[in-house]
């Protein structure tokens, strides 16, 4: 049975839905793919936009690709305090009751009433992977790392789609407390 995954650190980045696109860049306007991110079809854009809280602003936040069904950003706790709020650690698209933010874009603004969150750990696994490891989808799982800052990361949700390629997701502050780096190989422990 595999125990080895890839790991990779998750900075601050927005989902925006179609709607949103149009009203921070134009209407009729298309997300420019930078480059191919590890999940498959999703991607990295050229765009940027400017998140506004209460109390701060994170300047050139990634916009990632493709738009999705409702707009989502994520940032880590640190980046809640430069903004002014508390962002909930959830699982992506679980948004009601997260807090909103002002979205600065080159042609408008959008008042987000919720959608701020602190992404939960979660490893992404293709379904082949799945049965390799002995898991499967929404599974609660524990993962090792080693080095200088080893630690155990509890609470890891597993993700199962024959459209996933394995790797574990943590944001910047879990990955920097870690001593991890993209790439490196942590262990899934039951």
């Amino acid at each position: 049975m595999r125990k080895e995954l890839p790991i990779a650190l998750s900075n601050r980045h927005v989902h925006l839905s179609k709607e949103h696109i149009e009203k921070l860049f134009g209407e009729g306007y298309e997300l420019t793919k930078m480059k191919d991110l590890s999940q498959p079809g999703q991607f990295a854009a050229e765009e940027k936009i400017d998140v506004v809280g209460p109390k701060g602003t994170l300047k050139g936040v990634r916009v990632l690709g493709p738009a999705r069904g409702a707009t989502q950003v994520e940032i880590s706790l640190t980046d809640g305090f430069k903004l002014g709020v508390v962002p909930p650690v959830r699982n992506s698209g679980d948004l009601a009751g997260s807090p909103g933010a002002k979205l600065v874009g080159p042609k408008g603004e959008v008042e987000l009433k919720e959608g701020i969150i602190a992404a939960a750990r979660h490893i992404h696994m293709h379904t082949d992977d799945a049965e390799d490891f002995g898991v499967k989808d929404k599974d609660i799982v524990k993962v090792r790392v080693g080095g200088e800052r080893g630690l155990v990361f509890e609470n890891v949700l597993v993700r199962v789609s024959p459209k996933y390629a394995l790797e574990m997701h943590v944001d910047v502050d879990e990955g920097n407390a870690a001593g991890v780096k993209n790439g490196d190989m942590v262990e899934l422990i039951k």
